[in-house]
């Protein structure tokens, strides 16, 4: 059973990744290269079909029990994947996809999923009352979409993704808590099966029916994690699509653009352009991700010591001064290249 239950994800992810390959014309899932684009070949995209799939019908299959207890944190799933799967297919308003993030975070904390706390300063709960639904959302629409804009080198994503939950699930068997566990492994599974056609040179994309499904659970298993650590440790977890997403939205502003507007200005086209090639940018920043992971491992246990003083401020600090550094460094790197 347990043979079954790791390899079940990635062996339906692996099939249905295949044949979304071998029909992509027939089914028209090709990637037209624009003036965004990294690639110069038609590549078939929406791989998020094959792999969100796999993690549902997988999920179903072997852990039925448990999909029927977190029913409504399921269905969430599969409406982000719903919305990304038509945002693939025909556009879809940055407005209707957080609408769709929000109505999603609502099935969250019908399943008692959500933001209710900030952690301890100084011996008090920063408990969040009345606002905690809409900081739940966005801190869900936040990340999510912050890893959909990390998606724009073969492998970047997918690797990031890897790193980020496997620390999860690292968390999920010091607390023993099964459904953070399970949800991080399935995910690993069937994205481990993805990144075989999608690391450079990719024979697929991962499409928003990817990112932001991925991008969502990622979300989902952070919130259940802060009972167990502190929230500060989700910010160097999931450290190189939050630094990513400010920095880019910063450096917009300080341009007079809009912060949503589309552009080849993240860190991986930065770094891009700087290493020239496409895998030594992605290792370079999954490497970078896993750093990340280990110092917030380091300050979840220092954390343990020091719950109620100055040192989750700190930390708290210490991350804007990455973001600042990051903001100035690849800003300068831009101009140069």
């Amino acid at each position: 059973m347990i043979t079954i239950k790791y390899t079940l994800p990635f062996l339906l992810s692996f099939l249905f990744i295949y044949l979304l390959i071998k029909y992509a014309s027939k089914i028209a899932i090709l990637d037209i290269p624009n003036d965004r684009s990294i690639h110069n070949d038609a590549i078939p995209r929406s791989g998020g079909i094959g792999f969100v799939s796999a993690f549902l019908i997988s999920f179903m299959l072997i852990e039925f029990s448990l999909f029927m207890q977190h029913i409504y944190m399921f269905t969430a799933i599969a409406i982000i994947f719903i919305v990304g799967f038509f945002d693939d297919y025909k556009h879809v308003a940055p407005k209707t996809k957080f609408f769709a993030i929000a109505i999603s975070t609502l099935f969250l904390y019908l399943d008692n999923i959500y933001i209710n706390s900030l952690g301890i300063y100084f011996g008090f709960d920063a408990t969040l009352l009345y606002i905690s639904i809409p900081f739940t959302v966005f801190v869900v629409s936040g990340f999510t979409n912050a890893l959909n804009l990390i998606d724009g080198l073969d492998g970047l994503a997918v690797g990031i993704s890897i790193v980020i939950l496997a620390t999860f699930a690292y968390v999920g068997i010091v607390f023993d808590d099964e459904l953070i566990f399970l949800l991080s492994t399935f995910t690993i599974s069937v994205l481990v099966a993805f990144m075989l056609f999608n690391w450079s040179p990719a024979k697929i994309f991962m499409g928003d029916s990817g990112s932001l499904t991925i991008g969502f659970i990622i979300s989902t298993i952070a919130i259940l994690s802060i009972k167990h650590i502190h929230p500060v440790i989700i910010l160097y977890f999931a450290a190189i699509p939050i630094i990513d997403t400010i920095v880019v939205m910063l450096r917009r502003i300080n341009m007079k653009r809009s912060p949503f507007l589309a552009d080849k200005t993240h860190i991986h086209h930065i770094l891009h352009r700087f290493f020239g090639d496409t895998k030594q940018t992605a290792i370079f920043l999954i490497l970078a991700q896993l750093i990340f992971c280990f110092l917030g491992y380091v300050v979840a246990r220092h954390i343990e010591h020091y719950p109620n003083g100055l040192f989750p401020i700190a930390m708290i600090f210490t991350f804007f001064i990455l973001i600042a550094m990051a903001y100035m460094v690849f800003t300068a790197i831009l101009k140069k290249v």
